[in-house]
């Protein structure tokens, strides 16, 4: 096997391996999708359980909810809906706004989800996490705060003038 590069450059390539592990765990976790007869993208997922824990949202309100781009959750949102899982209605004071939320079929899909599915990839995610050293999940609260209070652009202002 060659040198694993990306590993090697370290905190250069920081977001190339949060992407790759990323699609990792994804791919992981459609695999147990698959075996349990979920016809769904593990993807899509965190939409359908913000709807489900806040109620209707307006694509926008999705967005921020999730912490990903508006044109992402449209994408998501027209296949979930295409499937039956969700449903758009115009909101009455500003028929531009779409009120995302639950069909039937929906909800039928969280609950099942909560009961069957979420608990087994949870398991699985907390099991490869947890033989790790320190909480890999306060330390990513911590880099994720961290750049929300002060983007690596703005940072690397800073250390530009220390260089040799």
């Amino acid at each position: 096997m060659s040198d694993d590069i990306v590993r090697m450059l370290g905190y250069l390539c920081l977001g190339s391996r949060l992407k790759r592990i990323g699609e990792q765990v994804q791919s992981d976790t459609q695999r147990i999708m698959e075996r349990l007869d979920v016809t769904l993208q593990a993807g899509q997922y965190p939409l359908l359980a913000a709807i489900d824990r806040l109620g209707p949202l307006s694509v926008g309100e999705l967005s921020e909810a999730l912490g990903v781009t508006q044109p992402g959750v449209t994408r998501a949102a027209g296949l979930l809906a295409e499937a039956g899982y969700l449903t758009a209605r115009k909101e009455k004071s500003d028929q531009r706004i779409r009120r995302l939320s639950l069909t039937p079929e929906g909800e039928a899909l969280v609950a099942r989800s909560k009961q069957e599915i979420w608990p087994v990839i949870e398991a699985a995610v907390r099991n490869v996490c947890d033989a790790l050293d320190g909480s890999l999940l306060d330390r990513l609260d911590q880099l994720e705060d961290a750049l929300r209070e002060k983007p690596l652009h703005r940072r690397a202002l800073d250390t530009e003038g220390t260089r040799p």
